[in-house]
């Protein structure tokens, strides 16, 4: 997957882009046909919980959005990879319902009788 990073208001350092593509490529295990993704982590001095972090991730067919806040950006962005990835484990589930949903022919069921 492709993730662009963006900061606003905030020096991304290494160790921060690092833990973000860490913990969003954990998306991939889920569902690998992610095409990109886009992730923004800001600091809001005004705000009460400070740290804001948000996703955009694109897969055919479909666009994942999560967001997230909190004290601490690491932990605002276990949060966002937390909701992304129920986003994605969600969708996922549902397409391979619709696939394995075989319906029984009308001539075996009068067979069965």
């Amino acid at each position: 997957m492709q993730l662009t990073i963006t900061g606003q208001h905030l020096d991304l350092t290494d160790a921060l882009k690092s833990y973000v593509t860490e913990k969003l490529g954990r998306v991939d295990h889920y569902f690998d046909h992610v095409i990109d993704g886009h992730a923004v982590l800001r600091y809001m001095a005004h705000e009460k919980l400070s740290n804001s972090a948000e996703v955009t991730v694109h897969a055919p067919g479909h666009t994942f959005h999560a967001e997230s806040e909190d004290q601490d950006m690491y932990a605002a962005i276990d949060l966002l990879a937390d909701k992304l990835e129920a986003q994605v484990r969600s969708h996922k589930e549902k397409l391979t319902d619709r696939r394995n949903d075989h319906q029984v022919p009308l001539t075996a069921a009068a067979e069965t009788d």
